[in-house]
């Protein structure tokens, strides 16, 4: 049983990492945001270490995965990688390996390369733009304020209108028993 933690701590070392920070900087410094590696890892410190979603914690049918998604040099190629999140996975089946490692050295045209079609946690903001503005293309809450109050908006157009119609009515109802308490304290006051 040793023997076979042995063997996977010595594949695990043998393994290069690869991580992509010129894409979290180019983020962070494009957007002014604090940006970390969560945008496109399930951990927020990256694949390097031992915590949950990075390398090191991996068995043996996730390095299986793993291998798989580092073997997706071409566009189109369903990736499943435990260290990447859905917008990862999403890229390199978008771009394939190849290309994306192009981009390393020209980061802002990730962005256009992925283009505006993608939006993976359905917020209105597309996916592409979120990694050029530093948010997180897979919450809904993270992502331009006036976008996602547009999306908002448009989603839930009929309650905002009934809202909107029940406090004019609510109003209007207001004001009329006011006039009504009004009217009838004249005219208490005029039997007086």
């Amino acid at each position: 049983m040793k023997l076979v933690g042995y063997l996977i701590f010595a594949f695990w070392l043998s393994i290069s990492v690869y991580a992509y920070p010129e894409f979290q900087k180019f983020s962070q410094m494009n957007s002014g945001r604090t940006v970390n590696c969560a945008m496109c890892h399930t951990h927020p410190d990256g694949p390097n270490g031992a915590a949950f979603g990075q390398i090191g914690s991996l068995n043996a049918e996730q390095i299986e995965r793993l291998n798989q998604a580092r073997a997706a040099f071409d566009p189109g190629r369903d990736v499943n990688s435990p260290i990447l999140n859905a917008f990862g996975n999403h890229i390199i089946k978008t771009l394939g390996k190849t290309k994306f490692l192009e981009y390393r050295s020209r980061p802002k045209e990730l962005a256009t390369a992925l283009g505006t079609s993608s939006d993976l946690d359905e917020d209105g903001v597309p996916d592409a733009r979120e990694y050029l503005e530093g948010t997180h293309p897979l919450n809904k809450a993270n992502g331009n304020p006036w976008l996602l109050f547009v999306h908002n908006f448009k989603r839930n157009k009929v309650h905002v209108v009934l809202i909107f119609l029940a406090t004019v009515v609510t109003i209007y109802g207001l004001v009329n028993l006011l006039r009504g308490a009004h009217a009838a304290h004249e005219l208490s006051q005029l039997k007086k």
